[in-house]
């Protein structure tokens, strides 16, 4: 067997460089890298992200946010910069295992590994979050949706890492929620959950609403029909009455140990029915 090689460049153009030369499994904070291999031989080439410097963290500039490759949930959390419309992803950073994960999990390792149930997709769907992808090629930038293909998949070249998340912020405010079923309070995997950003007018009335649902899916989806019946409307706890079963259109959950799919449907309705009433407070 071929040994495996491990590297930890301590700067982006050695990273840049050993991706466009050999083939290599990223690795960042680690918290989902090594339990999917716990008691397997390693056999591929390792390339630890971890000891890159040089980047802000967690940084605004030209009306967007930029959360770098860097960024942990607990660096998310703690930056009270962050405007109200990052509410819900924070919420969300607190349910991503417990605070030793947190301190050491990147919000851009949680997006590749992409799978159906991670926390923080469906606010970053909502956020209307953009990939940034670098090679030595150059840059490009995906937006989330465009990103994430399945389950463990996503549209990453072989030869580009994710350098950050970036987050536009219209200056409008705006609020925010997360919300998750899971099987019990604290560190379990979610059954459905449902992120959500509204922006509004100076009376109250809304302008944005982007809201997602995860674990319904292969990938988190938006709800398009939900959003457009929310634009023009004033908050006002009645919003939660116009959750139809027909908004659900994009989603399709599957029966699994968790829950079957009526259950998620029904619990679905539910999270939107409450995420929905939570904003309009």
């Amino acid at each position: 067997m071929k040994p495996s090689l491990y590297f930890r460049p301590t700067n982006l153009q050695e990273a840049l460089t050993a991706l466009s030369a050999n083939s290599w499994s990223v690795l960042a904070g680690g918290t989902d890298f090594y339990p999917a291999r716990l008691g397997k031989p390693l056999e591929e080439n390792v390339l630890d992200v971890s000891a890159i410097d040089g980047q802000e963290k967690i940084s605004f500039n030209d009306g967007r946010w930029r959360l770098s490759l860097q960024a942990t949930w607990s660096d998310l959390i703690a930056d009270n910069r962050l405007p109200a419309r990052f509410d819900g992803l924070k919420r969300a950073a607190r349910e991503v295992g417990g605070v030793q994960i947190q301190n050491r999990a990147t919000i851009c390792g949680n997006l590749c590994n992409a799978s159906p149930a991670a926390d923080g997709i469906p606010n970053l769907l909502a956020l209307d979050a953009q990939v940034e992808l670098m090679s030595l090629q150059g840059r490009r930038t995906l937006p989330i949706a465009d990103f994430v293909k399945g389950n463990r998949r996503t549209f990453r070249r072989e030869d580009e890492l994710v350098t950050a998340l970036l987050v536009p912020d219209s200056g409008r405010p705006a609020r925010s929620v997360f919300l998750k079923l899971g099987a019990r309070k604290y560190l379990v995997i979610s059954i459905v959950m449902v992120g959500a950003v509204l922006e509004l007018a100076e009376d109250s009335r809304i302008v944005s609403a982007r809201i997602a649902v995860g674990a319904c899916s292969p990938v988190a989806q938006r709800l398009p029909l939900l959003e457009e019946g929310l634009i023009g409307r004033r908050l006002e706890t009645a919003l939660a009455d116009m959750v139809h079963e027909r908004h659900l259109a994009p989603l399709a959950p599957i029966d699994d140990v968790r829950g079957t799919a009526d259950y998620r449907r029904d619990a679905v309705i539910t999270l939107l029915q409450r995420s929905l009433t939570e904003l309009a407070r």
